[in-house]
């Protein structure tokens, strides 16, 4: 594998990534990023498993993306719609999406990743939500100033071109709708506004 700079800039997102690749199995065979941008994440997957996958609907980005992969033969960019293009069923050990689901259907897109991911696999998707009632407004608002403080320190900045999309469902929404897909899924909430789910699929059943 050859060399990458790791760690290019910094975001919220990328504020995940250290969790994500801690998730990866061990002996990862195949890996899939969905709405892989420029290829950062995928980048670093490739310390952690055999043959890493990402596809993005932004020409763009996936031009970037192979562009900063160096041609790797290990690192695949699929250009397309997550939920149309080809991709091998049950063909996954890990498949992992940050802040891409809600341009989405969100669970159209769940079920897709669910069905690619193999048995004993692992899904981890990070996304955003809005907040809807008291409860949700009074967590942004007391967080605010922590991601305020953060992004000045840490001079947040991403790729130029990401393609930005205001999230629809409430962050109760998605815990119910992921909990119906998902059963034993793990949610979690996330201080950078970001929530997080990590599931691991049966192996039978």
């Amino acid at each position: 594998m050859g060399q990458f700079d790791l760690e290019p800039y910094w975001n919220t997102n990328v504020a995940r990534h250290p969790g994500i690749l801690r998730a990866v199995p061990e002996g990862c065979s195949d890996a899939l990023d969905v709405g892989c941008g420029d290829g950062l994440l995928v980048r670093k997957l490739a310390g952690c498993a055999k043959r890493v996958t990402g596809v993005d609907c932004s020409a763009t980005m996936i031009e970037r993306a192979r562009e900063l992969g160096g041609g790797e033969p290990e690192l695949t960019f699929v250009e397309g719609d997550f939920l149309a293009v080809e991709l091998p069923v049950e063909g996954y050990d890990f498949i992992c999406s940050v802040s891409t689901i809600h341009h989405m259907d969100f669970e159209a897109a769940l079920s897709r990743m669910r069905e690619l991911l193999r048995p004993g696999g692992t899904l981890v998707v990070v996304g955003l939500a809005r907040e809807k009632g008291p409860r949700e407004w009074a967590v942004m608002v007391a967080a605010a100033p922590v991601v305020r403080t953060v992004k000045v320190l840490r001079r947040a900045r991403g790729p130029e071109g990401m393609p930005v999309a205001d999230p629809r469902m409430s962050y109760g929404e998605v815990r119910a709708a992921a909990r119906r897909l998902l059963p034993g899924v793990r949610y979690r909430r996330h201080v950078l506004r970001r929530y997080s789910l990590t599931w691991e699929k049966p192996l039978t059943g």
